[in-house]
């Protein structure tokens, strides 16, 4: 937490401004602004974190005051049924005082193009150290809150500031010293900032942000087969063994069949005699055989 040197501080504002020291929370703490026409409103604390402003009123106790805290946005605060003896002295409502401060915040801001979302505000109670104020938080309406905090008990007080805005990390390095300028105050350099947790380029700037590329589209998977499907599929199997089988049994066949030494065909080369043609014999007389 970044705070602006050289500003006059309560002691209550010194306790609070040590309150935030020890916080390992990332943002810029302007003690003592002055803003409005000419920087006539004083303002205790605007505190600047990458999520949003807050601005805080910060009240101490004349004396030390213990019990359970009664706030209300209209009527006098009370410990324990017993006014409380906030220093301030003008005894106005500390919620008031802080609406207007909030609103000349955002005044100053948006007069300087500037825009500053929602600005929330926070009373920050600072009892003297051992002295107990309960409940230690509280809500006044919609973005105002009541905080109970010293040094020895600043738990509700970091969570506060941890988590007065949910929304993106808007405020950049850039947009800080930006919004510190118009509010008069003198910001840490660009690096300290960025050193100190705020981004560099804010989300929604209007330089150009590369795509990211869609995601690759996944094939859905198959749906699970059916028992149809099942059945179908051990049939072909079924088929297609028996049809094997009988193939093999027919292979197996005609190899028993086969004779391993087949008859040789003989071929005879041997020419049948051709009886010569007759012809008219000689008979002689008493030739016995003519």
């Amino acid at each position: 937490m970044k705070i602006r040197p050289g500003a006059q501080l309560s002691g209550a504002e010194q306790e609070f401004v040590d309150c935030l020291r020890s916080f390992p929370t990332t943002g810029l703490a302007a003690i003592d602004a002055h803003v409005g026409d000419n920087g006539t409103r004083q303002i205790d604390a605007v505190l600047i974190t990458p999520r949003g402003i807050t601005v805080a009123e910060v009240r101490g106790f004349r004396r030390r005051q213990s019990g359970i805290l009664h706030v209300s946005a209209d009527e006098p605060w009370t410990i324990s049924d017993t006014p409380a003896d906030l220093d301030d002295e003008s005894n106005a409502n500390p919620a008031e005082r802080l609406e207007q401060s909030v609103y000349a915040v955002k005044s100053k801001l948006e007069r300087a193009l500037l825009d500053p979302g929602h600005v929330c505000g926070v009373v920050a109670l600072v009892p003297l150290r051992g002295v107990v104020v309960r409940p230690a938080r509280t809500n006044l309406r919609s973005g105002i809150d009541v905080v109970v905090a010293n040094v020895p008990d600043s738990t509700e007080l970091r969570i506060y500031i941890e988590g007065f805005a949910a929304g993106p990390r808007s405020w950049s390095a850039d947009r800080v010293i930006s919004a510190a300028t118009a509010l008069g105050v003198t910001a840490p350099s660009r690096a300290e900032l960025i050193a100190d947790g705020f981004d560099e380029l804010a989300p929604h700037s209007h330089l150009p942000v590369p795509a990211a590329p869609p995601p690759p589209r996944t094939p859905p998977p198959p749906p699970p087969p059916t028992r149809g499907q099942h059945a179908a599929t051990w049939a072909v199997v079924a088929v297609a063994l028996i049809g094997m089988l009988v193939v093999f049994g027919v292979v197996a066949t005609a190899v028993a069949r086969d004779d391993p030494n087949p008859g040789r065909e003989i071929t005879s080369t041997t020419v049948d005699p051709t009886p010569s043609p007759s012809r008219p014999r000689d008979c002689y007389p008493f030739q016995t055989d003519c």
